[in-house]
């Protein structure tokens, strides 16, 4: 996406949203621009009439309107830039909230390919780019443009001689303004990596603070810290230094025009073609054009920021799913709740061979199906491709001979539940991470769920019972507890499909006899799958796969297993018979 598409974009998904603020905004403008070119004006008869003519009558009149003329422009100012300001955060809202929607609707893959903490910079750094372009950007476009023009008309009426050689400086300033901004764009986008990595190093850093404690790398971790911190410290720095480039040339080209129009102005007063009170005024309305000239010439850097910045975040806002429905999507009608794979063959993106190769599987309705196999022979990929997180490259998954391609996305993630071994947790209260499930369940609801899932008589234990926040991921909670609030909320769905990745791995004996009696309640005349690496917890299953590189080796009843098929005969007999 090019310059100009990017500028139309956001003009027409977000700056045209407020186009009449803008517009009042612009008439403020044209009020400074014309209240500060009648102070410089105000010079010229305050000096001829008051100190050359020493004229009374004026006396009052003319301090008067000095000081008119500078309110009038500070209230101006001021309306401008809170209007300018209010724009600016309302587009900022917009565009995160944008962002995070289509991050929220993403496929997992496109989550996956990106760290968390690269989103979290594009949110803040880039989108406080892109605003203040707009709010600081466009406010002073309007503001310095219109009162550039205005002075410039007091400095013509003053001595169009003079102002020719005044004009000068516009031209120069630009060029100057358009080579640093080439400069800017180059690094404000190396600044923006480097916030990424630093937000990316914040995120490991939290998330594996107890490791950190327990291989007592607090030293190596600092280190690290500082190198981060310092890199972005550098890029930063560069961008400050790339605008203040803009001063020591800005104020030499001032400097050698001051003296110039100073020079030549000596010779038209000596020669009676300048009076003393149009050169003053000329003078205030030239010193005051400064500024402006200054501030546009800054303006080709800000919007090279944005620009910069918006080129990060339209993708991600704009980011098309693979995992679409189709036009003439249905919804799914549930019988007995049977799955079938039917030659069903799947890769990861950017990942050579297969992961599942010309599959078939049967799950029964209303019974539990259970998948064995060592770690990577696609076990959780099976289960991954029922609610469509991934798509398959060929075959066909269907529900109740409906395939699953052919139906609604919410009709058919409505009908499964899963609970895994990352319990996943909301820093919220236990009521709320309960009824995440289903935000209408009163509190009889949410009770009865908690009680079947045995989380009832740990959370009438704690201070607030359920009012409890439980911290991030669910922090000040065990393993066993958290295991059961998902079990809970899962309950809460009343899916007729249940999927079960290791659900009871790495638990203490009680807890797992209380999970797994919390496990039947849930899946009762459901339509269950379930992954475990711990044997026990399958033995009643109706069907056993055995996987293995992405192929069904065997399958089939324990009993029946124990007999013909060597590899589950091995996993058995190394898990229970130890």
């Amino acid at each position: 996406m090019n310059d100009k598409k990017i500028y139309k974009r956001l003009y027409k998904d977000y700056t045209k949203l407020y186009l009449n603020k803008i517009i009042f905004a612009a008439f403020f403008s044209i009020i400074i621009a014309i209240s500060t070119s009648a102070i410089a004006w105000l010079l010229d008869p305050a000096i001829k009439k008051l100190f050359i003519e020493k004229d009374q009558s004026l006396i009052f009149i003319i301090p008067l309107a000095i000081i008119l003329a500078f309110s009038v422009k500070g209230i101006s100012l001021y309306l401008a830039k809170t209007t300018m300001i209010s724009i600016g955060e309302e587009v900022k809202k917009k565009l995160q909230f944008d962002m995070i929607k289509s991050l929220i609707n993403a496929d997992l893959q496109v989550i996956h390919k990106k760290h968390s903490g690269k989103f979290i910079s594009n949110l803040t750094y880039d989108v406080n780019h892109i605003t203040d372009s707009l709010s600081t950007g466009v406010l002073n476009l309007f503001k310095d443009s219109v009162t550039l023009i205005g002075l410039l008309m007091v400095m013509f009426f003053q001595n169009w001689k003079l102002s020719l050689i005044a004009i000068i400086m516009i031209p120069l300033a630009s060029i100057v303004s358009k080579t640093l901004s080439k400069r800017i764009k180059k690094v404000t986008i190396e600044a923006q990596e480097k916030s990424g990595f630093l937000t990316t190093y914040l995120v490991e850093l939290f998330k594996n603070h107890k490791l950190i404690k327990i291989f007592q790398k607090e030293n190596y971790e600092r280190d690290r810290a500082n190198e981060r911190l310092s890199q972005l410290k550098e890029k930063n720095k560069k961008i400050l230094i790339v605008f203040t480039r803009m001063s020591p040339i800005m104020e030499t080209l001032t400097g050698f025009m001051i003296a110039t129009l100073i020079f030549y102005s000596s010779k038209l007063v000596a020669k009676n073609e300048l009076d003393i009170n149009n050169f003053f005024s000329f003078l205030a309305a030239m010193m005051l054009a400064y500024q402006p000239v200054r501030a546009l010439s800054n303006l080709a850097m800000v919007f090279k920021q944005g620009l910069s910045a918006a080129s990060r975040i339209l993708p991600i806002i704009d980011q098309e799913n693979e995992i679409k429905e189709n036009t003439d999507a249905i919804d799914i009608k549930f019988n007995k709740g049977e799955i079938n794979f039917k030659n069903v063959n799947f890769f990861y993106e950017n990942q050579e061979g297969n992961i599942l190769k010309n599959i078939n599987l049967t799950f029964g309705g209303g019974k539990m199906t259970s998948l064995v196999g060592h770690s990577g022979s696609g076990k959780s990929t099976i289960l991954n491709l029922i609610p469509r997180f991934y798509d398959i490259q060929s075959g066909d998954i269907t529900i109740d001979g409906q395939s699953i391609y052919k139906a609604k996305l919410k009709s058919l993630r409505d009908s499964i539940s899963l609970v895994s071994q990352e319990t996943t947790l909301f820093d919220d209260t236990i009521k709320n991470n309960i009824k995440y499930a289903k935000y209408s369940a009163s509190d009889e609801e949410i009770i009865e769920a908690a009680k079947k899932s045995f989380c009832d008589e740990f959370i009438n234990k704690l201070p607030n019972k359920y009012d409890t926040i439980i911290g991030e991921n669910g922090v000040r909670l065990s393993g066993g507890e958290k295991q059961r609030i998902s079990i809970a909320r899962a309950m809460m769905k009343k899916s007729p499909i249940i999927l079960l990745d290791e659900a009871t791995s790495s638990l203490d004996a009680e807890t797992e006899s209380k999970i797994q009696s919390a496990l039947k309640i849930l899946t009762e005349n459901k339509t269950t799958i379930v992954i475990a690496h711990r044997l026990s917890t399958i033995l009643n299953s109706n069907n056993i796969y055995v996987i293995e590189s992405g192929e069904v080796i065997d399958h089939g009843k324990h009993d029946e297993l124990i007999d013909k098929s060597e590899m589950y005969k091995n996993f058995y007999e190394k898990q229970i018979q130890k």
